[in-house]
């Protein structure tokens, strides 16, 4: 038993590590990999009677949010919308299989560190190779709408570099900055310098603004990398300003484009799908719509309607022709599905999440655990458009962060050391190898 322990935790380790490159290239074997991992979570609970991690608060509040999206499904949808609120648990699991299970031992989080740095040289590499030469090494040029797809074939690059960027580039550049004096600061702006730049030519307005307000955290909790995120973000201006002789699709997006959508935001692409959510809520409280509900239901004419309360006017506000897959916000999606409860648990959720990760963190001695709770941090903040967590690769970008950050924290140690010390007072229980606790 000890020895199929071991192989286990060595089998969760490997598909785990290559997380990051399949959710660039391969998110069909990503999504396989989500899955197998919460599978094998809960035959190691059973074989190591490990299930302490089961009492924390996150866990509950996951379990009731799980629960109110079934029964909303149940109530609302069809037998396949049940089917698949049920499997939305293995993400709950793969995130607790992260905490508790394979990431706690700082080893295995060092070789993650230094997967998501290279992920994210190779889109920073891509991004530079593509606007240098007009196309990609696949042989695409930019996205319809101007953006840069980086080494990919569709336009991912933004939100990818944010999530490799923050938690594996980000702290280096702090140590830079606290250890090696001027000259570390120095070439930690230069590093900052460079990601927002890229950014810029990637041209996804989303990406940037979280890159921004990660480095704006960054600003205020490091003193020694002021002085140089501030030159960063001057910068960072500078080139937007000069980006319509260098780079006018970058431009066109992201100003001209931007300001449109904020001067007639009701009418613009995402304005009709926050409206649309809202209605849908508003009609659908308690229960919502089920599991996927908003793309089911986006068409009905039903929904075609202003917001009264919010002092939105009545409006078709693009019809069936304004819809979309998802309503590109995360707690709009969580209302849409599960009503104000689920909105209100998938609030509560974040919170403790974010709890758990940023107890106890001081930013110069762990710079590391200070990225990945910025990360988070971003990622759950409310007021962004944001792709649907249900599906690739979005899904596997927000609960390998989450779950990540929860194994750096105290938390994960407290767990493994109880977890531990039940073990050997309960001769009965498996006694599992002290790597795999």
């Amino acid at each position: 038993m000890r020895q199929a322990e071991l192989w286990m935790r060595r089998v969760v380790t490997g598909l785990v590590v290559p997380m990051p490159l399949l959710l660039l290239y391969a998110l069909a074997p990503a999504e396989i990999v989500m899955t197998a991992v919460a599978v094998l979570f809960v035959a190691h609970c059973m074989l190591c009677r490990d299930w302490g991690w089961l009492r924390q608060a996150w866990v509950v509040v996951a379990g009731m949010l799980w629960g109110e999206i079934v029964l909303s499904s149940a109530v609302m949808g069809g037998a396949h919308a049940v089917m698949q609120a049920l499997c939305l648990v293995r993400y709950f699991l793969f995130v607790a299989a992260l905490q508790v299970w394979i990431l706690p031992d700082s080893r295995t989080r060092g070789v993650m560190v230094r997967a998501y740095g290279a992920v994210a040289l190779w889109l920073v590499a891509g991004c530079w190779q593509q606007y240098l030469c007009g196309r990609n090494f696949l042989g695409y040029g930019r996205w319809a709408d101007g953006a840069l797809l980086g080494p990919l074939w569709a336009p991912r690059a933004g939100q990818a570099l944010v999530m490799t960027a923050l938690p594996a580039l980000f702290p280096q550049a702090i140590r830079l900055a606290l250890r090696e004096g001027a000259r570390g600061r120095v070439m930690a702006g230069g590093m900052l310098l460079g990601l927002v730049l890229t950014m810029v030519l990637v041209a996804q307005r989303m990406p940037l603004l979280c890159l921004l307000a990660g480095m704006g955290i960054v600003g205020i909790l490091v003193p020694r990398l002021r002085g140089g995120l501030v030159v960063v973000g001057i910068c960072g201006a500078i080139g937007i300003g000069v980006s319509p002789v260098l780079a006018p699709q970058a431009y066109h997006k992201l100003v001209v484009n931007f300001i449109m959508h904020m001067r007639g935001f009701a009418q613009s692409p995402y304005g009709m799908l926050f409206i649309r959510a809202g209605v849908m809520i508003w009609h659908h409280p308690w229960l919502g719509l089920g599991f996927d509900g908003f793309r089911h239901a986006c068409p009905d004419p039903a929904y075609f309607h202003g917001l009264p309360w919010l002092g939105v006017a009545e409006g078709p506000y693009g019809g069936a022709s304004g819809c979309n897959l998802h309503p590109h916000n995360y707690y709009l999606l969580m209302g849409t599905m599960g009503g104000v409860p689920a909105l209100i648990l998938f609030m509560a959720l974040s919170l403790c999440w974010l709890r758990v990760m940023c107890a106890g963190i001081v930013p110069a001695r762990d710079p590391q655990r200070l990225m990945l709770a910025v990360t988070c941090g971003v990622l759950f903040w409310p007021v962004q458009s944001s792709s649907s967590f249900l599906t690739q690769p979005s899904a596997g970008w927000m609960f390998m962060a989450v779950g990540w950050a929860l194994a750096a924290s105290p938390v994960a140690s407290r767990l493994q050391c109880g977890v531990r010390g039940a073990s050997r007072e309960g001769g009965a229980a498996l006694e599992c190898p002290r790597g795999a606790k």
